[in-house]
């Protein structure tokens, strides 16, 4: 599909209203032939916007930077500090250029000028503009912090020690502001993350997942920090702005910053943790202390979008490359979701503001593929909209003046905190689009339905045309052995595949299985010879890829679980043991044995259905002609998808917090002294009775 050009609602129709009352035109004058018209130079948080009337037949432009005085007369050299090809963005009838790399608060004058083939035309009539300095009122409490790389124009990175520091600062002055510790990394360094709302972020995390949260990840690779200084400064930014846009859109939501996911990595300026761990190739495995911090905080604050932030070494590609979950196994409504936030938005926000956002990989190079182990991927198969960032790490040739260390670290921090604010206008004018595509992603997970890709990745095109890219990134299409097309029920794990010891982690912080399917929020069964694990949970794409024999990095090899029944039963129904029903009639009641497990995927039952003191109970997308009763279970409940034409009733069960999602009920819905309170994951549940206790916000 062709995804749908937005803008950001009201932030951008102010944004739009702003550019139109601040840029500066150049003095008319008579025109040279060939010479660049209608410059206009607008300030942003370091950068500067110029937009200018295109020359028929030009090749590019060069843009010009030079210091100026207050007067007009120039305090520095002039330096082409940029050059404008036809593939940047996707509105090539309005050029714009984002000239960043200068220290903040200084002046400039620019120019532009047309080439055709290699010969310059004339300059464009100068325009001078103080740029914007460092965002806060500096005699402000709050506003007037900086960071040690603010402080240092660059020169410096925020080390481990200013970051708590101005974090803690920022916490303290700040009423919209939550600190919390999400983990530790294996050197023990506080895995800090900001919660920000308003006039103050919610309690704890089921409250902030109900105000459909979201995250950016700012530096999982320690020698990648430029993400992370501008997530420090977006903090500050969000706990201090009185832009009423910017704080409608906190009222409504919560943000989740975490500066520093790789706090020993950043101190080693090394691209792994101290172990030597890409933590980027560990989100699904999480062997790692810092990856099972961040899979836990997702469990339990549930973001519905994202952004992780990278840089990539290659000169030639865009400003800002971005890529979605690719992963064949993500639900497709999260992918084109994802895809509508870097073409729909991305895209055309960089053009206006002269940003080149491109896919990742739009040089053709082997990156960006389905490996499920990398955040984007995994998140997706969490069923989150997301991105990746790759801001350029060297200036290139689009930025010339990028051989200073300074002015290179600045542009790319800069570009980052651009997109970041972008993300949040995004998530604010599409929310409801996002937790569209997250319930059925859910309902459709949950299902276990279609084929199991352990390794392939979904096209990406190069697009628009002219694209912001050379080629595509690559295509992993998967290959026969890396399909299972008939899914199992769910796997068994044996004792000591569940609970016993690994090896694969650091000395000391190793975790079992058990351990990680927990972090991960997985439901697991125990039942006679071991632990089963269904398929019919919401993050069923991901299962298998750590639990199956064919994985391409699994964790552990489980046995497949078939079903037990797929045709037409006439008469009652009695479960003992484990029974799993997938597509399958059941003409009768249906009963659970205490002790005994049932596994329902599609289908339908006509008659009640009934289970007390069972290990586990789970029905997803069926229907059910009566009503359900789920008491004194002992193992995970889930109900996910299902129409049930009568009363429902989950009481007294003592494992973790049913799940009851976006079910339709034809009768009451009660939920009374279970151990711990269902939960519907936002996924709201249609009651046509009274909705009684536990279950009355379901």
């Amino acid at each position: 599909m062709r995804y749908r050009r937005t803008t950001a609602g009201v932030f951008s129709a102010l944004l739009a209203v702003t550019l139109a009352a601040t840029a500066q035109p150049a003095q008319a004058q008579q025109a040279e032939p060939n010479q660049v018209q209608g410059l206009t130079v607008v300030q942003g948080d370091g950068y500067a916007t110029l937009a200018w009337t295109p020359v028929d037949g030009a090749t590019d432009y060069q843009i010009e930077r030079t210091a100026v005085a207050e007067d007009g007369s120039a305090t520095g050299a002039s330096v082409i500090v940029g050059v404008w090809r036809p593939n940047r963005q996707i509105n090539n009838s309005a050029p714009t250029f984002a000239d960043a790399g200068f220290a903040p608060g200084n002046r400039f004058q620019w120019r532009v000028r047309a080439r055709l083939g290699s010969t310059a035309q004339p300059y464009s009539a100068p325009v001078s503009d103080a740029t914007r300095g460092h965002w806060g009122d500096p005699d402000t409490p709050g506003r007037s912090l900086r960071t040690q790389w603010e402080n240092t124009l660059g020169a410096q990175y925020t080390n481990d020690v200013n970051e708590y520091a101005y974090t803690a600062a920022i916490d303290e002055l700040s009423d919209r502001v939550r600190v919390v510790e999400i983990g530790r990394t294996v050197q023990d360094r506080p895995i800090n993350m900001f919660v920000i709302g308003y006039p103050t972020p919610p309690a704890t995390p089921e409250a902030v997942a109900a105000t459909n949260p979201l995250a950016v990840n700012c530096n999982v690779h320690g020698n990648e920090p430029g993400d992370r200084e501008a997530c420090l400064i977006m903090a500050r930014q969000l706990a201090f702005t009185d832009d009423p846009a910017t704080l409608g859109l906190l009222s409504r939501t919560t943000m989740l910053i975490v500066p520093t996911i790789n706090g020993d990595g950043r101190a080693a300026n090394s691209r792994g943790n101290s172990t030597g761990q890409d933590l980027n190739r560990d989100y699904s495995l999480i062997r790692q202390p810092e990856t099972q911090a961040f899979v836990e905080m997702v469990r339990d604050y549930r973001p519905i979008a994202s952004y992780d932030g990278h840089e990539y070494g290659n000169a030639n590609t865009g400003d800002l490359p971005m890529l979605p979950p690719r992963h064949q196994n993500v639900a497709q409504g999260i992918f084109d979701r994802s895809q509508d936030m870097i073409e729909g938005h991305m895209y055309t926000q960089g053009a206006r503001d002269g940003w080149w956002a491109c896919p990742y990989g739009c040089t053709g190079a082997n990156v960006g593929l389905s490996e499920e182990t990398i955040l984007r991927n995994t998140l997706g198969l969490k069923n989150v909209v997301n991105s990746l960032l790759e801001l350029r790490s060297s200036g290139g040739p689009t930025r010339p003046d990028e051989g200073n260390t300074a002015n290179n670290r600045r542009r790319k921090t800069y570009s980052a905190l651009w997109t970041f604010h972008q993300f949040l206008a995004y998530h604010g004018a599409s929310v409801g689009d996002i937790t569209a595509a997250r319930a059925e992603a859910i309902r459709f997970q949950s299902a276990n339905t279609g084929r199991i890709v352990f390794r392939g990745s979904r096209p990406i095109e190069a697009y628009p045309a002219p694209h912001p890219g050379d080629t595509p990134p690559p295509l992993d299409a998967p290959g026969e052995h890396q399909i299972l097309e008939q899914p199992p029920c769910a796997y068994k794990l044996t004792e000591e595949q569940y609970h016993g010891a690994r090896t694969d982690g650091p000395s000391g912080r190793q975790t079992t299985v058990a351990q990680r399917l927990a972090a991960h929020g997985w439901k697991v069964v125990k039942v006679a010879g071991g632990y089963l694990v269904p398929l019919s949970q919401p993050e069923r794409g991901l299962v298998p890829l750590l639990l199956d024999e064919q994985a391409a990095e699994g964790l552990v090899a489980g046995e497949r679980v078939a079903p037990t029944l797929t045709g037409t039963r006439n008469g009652p129904l009695t479960v003992t043991g484990v029974a799993c029903l997938a597509g399958a009639t059941v003409r009768g009641p249906v009963r659970v044995q205490p002790g005994a497990t049932l596994i329902v995927n599609g289908g339908s039952i006509n008659g009640p259905v009934d289970a007390s003191g069972a290990a586990g109970f789970v029905l997803t997308a069926g229907t059910v002609n009566g009503p359900v009763n789920v008491t004194g279970t002992t193992g995970p409940v889930l109900l996910v998808g299902n129409r049930i034409s009568g009363p429902v009733n989950v009481v007294n069960n003592s494992g973790v917090a049913p799940l009851l999602a976006g079910n339709t009920v034809n009768g009451p819905l009660s939920c009374a002294g279970n151990a711990a309170a269902p939960v519907n994951l936002e996924v709201a549940n249609a009651v046509g009775g009274p909705r009684f206790n536990q279950c009355a916000g379901l």
